[in-house]
């Protein structure tokens, strides 16, 4: 794989603009990827648009300070819908105990300090060039979005819903 300009197609290849000529028998042709978080879609919230940027993400799926908020993002080194399910298995359960107990908001507050990390882990030059357009991670759980599916089974499955840095009301 090369990144470069294409000056001209010819019989071996590709000439590129800083004069190196490129054999191929396959030419494939990528204009760059841009992430976007959520799409691009505007949220707003009491009328003022949210900046996710400004919020860490609490157990790979929910919001700090964002009550009644979840997503789903799959994992970057394994099957998307693994994540998936157990995200929406721990949701399910959350709106249970909500129901049970009579609550009608959990909003995640971050407790203590947490260190910044970027949300996605690899250098991908589609993924580096977005960064500053997603929410955080923490370097510590819950805010930490591990890709690991075993850590995430036990937490998110087998792990109970009670958590200090999660509010009810």
């Amino acid at each position: 794989m090369v990144t470069d300009h294409i000056d001209r197609f010819n019989r071996e290849g590709v000439q590129l603009k800083s004069g190196q000529q490129l054999d191929a028998d396959i030419v494939i042709m990528a204009t760059g990827l841009n992430l976007k978080f959520a799409g691009g879609v505007e949220y707003q919230v009491d009328n003022k648009k949210l900046d996710f940027t400004d919020r860490f993400i609490f157990r790979g799926m929910m919001f700090s300070d964002l009550p009644n908020m979840a997503f789903t993002v799959g994992y970057t080194n394994s099957s998307w819908t693994l994540k998936a399910d157990l995200t929406a298995s721990y949701v399910c359960r959350l709106l249970n105990k909500m129901a049970k107990s009579g609550h009608r908001t959990v909003t995640p507050r971050m407790i203590g300090s947490v260190e910044e990390e970027p949300l996605l882990d690899f250098s991908a030059g589609y993924v580096l060039r977005s960064r500053d357009q997603f929410p955080k991670q923490g370097d510590r759980l819950p805010w930490k979005n591990y890709q690991n599916y075993i850590k995430d089974f036990i937490t998110l499955r087998l792990g109970g819903l009670k958590d200090k840095e999660l509010e009810f009301r």
